[in-house]
């Protein structure tokens, strides 16, 4: 990994630990800075999630509409850059709603299709991240006219510039159900043609591979209430970022793509959950977050790793 350097002209170095270091400036400063270009060809991993593509200004910076389109369009080209060759992209997506009405916007999947065109992406594949604490949206259709149900999930987007980049499922291995747990117990299944019209072997369910490949819908939450960032931010007075990542999310796909002392990449560090799951499982980070407020409460994310590294 290359030498972390100070740009006090364009992004500025917040603080460091043992695995990454965070940044303050745009993502477009980043990216012209000395520093973005001598990652160019370094990032195992680029995982993030853009400010979303809402109708409406929030506190964390989103843009609207075509700018928002040409925005990322942009972006596409130079975050493809700082890719190794079998590197990967993975973003997350919210959805977006027409203003003033109760039909979805396209804003989303516009956005999807400019990254793969500009970047010069494969898609690799969709998950969705559903979250089932969500609060129930858009209100107005939700909870006054009641003719739609709540939006609980949003799009993750993998993409990488080769049609194979690094990855293994062996990672992120879930846990067996009980039905295939006694089936491996028994050694012994019903095998045979299935009405679906697939043939299964009669030896294709018997092996112990340590778990079961995960599904490309993920099971996601951000709601808990005593985490260590919210504590910290509590205990000085910041404020919570509003639209903060699971942390879950971040650490199924660092450990998916990427291998110990890979390069991960979040140019929207937010509350800089990128980071801290990156450091975590012992991968180097970078995260550049424009809003110098919510870069003060992610150090909150870090606390316990210095309390354990300075009691050992």
């Amino acid at each position: 990994m290359p030498a972390i350097k100070k740009e006090p002209k364009s992004i500025q170095l917040v603080y460091e630990t043992e695995g990454g270091a965070m940044y303050h400036g745009s993502i477009e400063q980043f990216l012209q800075s000395s520093l973005g270009h001598g990652l160019r060809g370094e990032a195992q991993l680029i995982f993030t999630s853009p400010p979303f593509p809402l109708n409406r200004k929030k506190k964390y910076g989103n843009k609207m509409g075509t700018d928002y389109l040409e925005w990322l369009a942009n972006l596409a080209r130079p975050l493809g850059d700082l890719l190794t060759e079998d590197g990967s992209l993975v973003v997350e997506l919210g959805n977006a709603w027409v203003p003033g009405e109760p039909v979805m916007s396209t804003l989303a999947l516009e956005a999807l299709l400019k990254i793969l065109k500009e970047g010069g992406f494969h898609l690799c594949q969709q998950f969705v991240a559903y979250n089932p604490a969500r609060l129930p949206s858009p209100a107005q259709w939700v909870n006054v006219d009641r003719i739609r149900v709540k939006d609980a999930y949003t799009n993750v987007w993998w993409m990488s510039r080769t049609t194979r980049p690094k990855a293994s499922n062996r990672k992120v291995l879930i846990p067996y159900s009980p039905s295939m747990k006694k089936l491996l117990e028994r050694q012994d299944y019903n095998a045979g043609r299935r009405p679906s019209e697939h043939k299964i072997g009669e030896r294709s369910f018997l092996t112990d591979h340590g778990g079961a490949i995960p599904p490309n819908v993920l099971k996601v939450s951000n709601t808990i209430s005593t985490d260590p960032y919210r504590a910290y931010c509590n205990d000085k007075g910041l404020k919570l970022h509003p639209a903060r990542m699971a942390p879950e999310l971040a650490e199924f796909f660092i450990k998916f793509l990427t291998d110990k002392n890979d390069l991960v990449i979040d140019p929207f560090g937010g509350s800089n959950t990128t980071g801290a799951a990156a450091e975590d499982l012992e991968r180097q980070w970078i995260s550049v977050e424009l809003k110098h407020e919510y870069i003060e409460g992610s150090k909150g994310r870090f606390l316990q790793n210095e309390r354990e590294a300075a009691a050992a």
